[in-house]
């Protein structure tokens, strides 16, 4: 069959989304079907166009410079769609990009999926604009309403999306790369380089350093473990909006820029334990990735925690920031505890596999087109 994607951020940007879509793409494409994609055009874009991706203006989102949502383009769309239709539309974001693309879609009569990755309604909270709360609630449903299908990754967000009056609510599991995040890529000569002795603890952060990542609980956590532990590193990998306020007021800490493949793994795996402080996630990869990587992670219970980390077999997966101080404190006094938590993570996370997503996601879009021909022939019939 022939897919399209329609995203507001793709690789080289670093972020959840932007991987979880190049990795649905990627599967469908080893599962032998045609998938186009429509994006923002990047800094790294030449002029020259790329195969089977269609590019469109876009701008840069305030406190993001280096992210871009995409600029309305309906009429591009549905010109494009018009005379050579896919069968159905993966549309993965809310930006003004994906509201075109929806609208697109509907108006020629194409199955279009959408993608539920950002809870907005709680990043107001986190900037400050709790009072637009709801209504980016009621914004997310009219978009996802207008889909045939809304995929989350997990039942509690399914249940949450159905209590709120979304419609057509589909789980879409997520899956780690065991192979790639792995014990394995544990470095010595990279912890090393951070000043660690070997038996030096090293916490670790992956991520977008930014305001709604709720920071100041895990580096509060981190200011408790030092007290017992005063030769332990911070390691922060990524960047975002207030890493150079957290590196002007913590010195100490070692910011090693975003990694890419390979290189992330290494930086993954040589820490000793992950600290994800986030309240506003839909999901958060970096849990997956940190356990498949034998790091014990401490996490609130939700989205890939309350999915996939066993509390107290794994890691933590905590209620309130008092159990998350406790939890970190605890963990990081326990060298063997932290080692046969990272071991049965790594166990774990071997169970889950990106190629049965893309099948789920295979067969989802393609009973979409499916019931779509059904409906047609049907019409016509009669």
């Amino acid at each position: 069959m022939r897919f399209a994607i329609v995203t507001e951020t793709y690789p080289p940007e670093v972020n959840g989304v932007a991987l979880t879509v190049q990795g649905l793409e990627t599967g469908l494409r080893q599962r032998g079907h045609a998938v186009s994609l429509v994006r923002p055009r990047q800094a790294a874009d030449t002029g020259t166009a790329v195969d089977d991706t269609m590019l469109v203006r876009g701008a840069s989102l305030p406190r993001y410079p280096g992210l871009k949502f995409g600029l309305p383009a309906t009429r591009r769309l549905v010109a494009l769609w018009k005379d050579s239709p896919p069968d159905a539309i993966y549309v993965a974001t809310e930006g003004p990009l994906g509201w075109s693309a929806v609208r697109a879609a509907r108006r020629l009569g194409i199955p279009v999926a959408t993608g539920f990755h950002t809870r907005f309604d709680e990043y107001m909270r986190d900037y400050g604009a709790r009072f637009l709360e709801h209504t980016a609630l009621r914004w997310m449903r009219r978009f996802h309403n207008g889909a045939q299908a809304t995929l989350v990754p997990t039942r509690e967000l399914a249940d949450f999306l159905r209590s709120q009056g979304f419609h057509h609510v589909v789980r879409l599991a997520r899956a780690v790369d065991a192979q790639h995040f792995s014990p394995a890529r544990r470095d010595d000569a990279l912890r090393a380089h951070w000043g660690l002795q070997p038996d030096d603890l090293a916490v670790i952060y992956v991520g977008r350093i930014a305001a709604e990542k709720n920071l100041d609980l895990s580096i509060r956590a981190f200011d408790a473990i030092r007290q017992q532990h005063p030769t332990a590193k911070f390691v922060w990998v990524g960047d975002g909006p207030v890493r150079e306020r957290l590196a002007q007021e913590h010195p100490d800490f070692i910011f090693c820029g975003v990694q890419r493949g390979e290189t992330l793994a290494r930086h993954f795996a040589s820490g000793d334990l992950f600290l994800f402080s986030s309240h506003s996630e839909t999901f958060g990869n970096v849990t997956l990735e940190a356990m498949a990587s034998g790091v014990p992670t401490v996490a609130f219970n939700y989205g890939a925690a309350r999915e996939h980390l066993v509390d107290g077999v794994h890691g933590a997966a905590v209620d309130d920031d008092d159990a998350f101080m406790a939890a970190a404190r605890h963990l990081a006094a326990d060298p063997a505890l932290r080692r046969a938590m990272g071991d049965a993570g790594a166990v774990a996370m071997r169970a889950l596999r990106p190629e049965q997503v893309a099948a789920d996601f295979d067969a989802l879009l393609s009973d979409l087109a499916l019931t779509r021909r059904s409906h047609d022939a049907s019409a016509a019939a009669a």
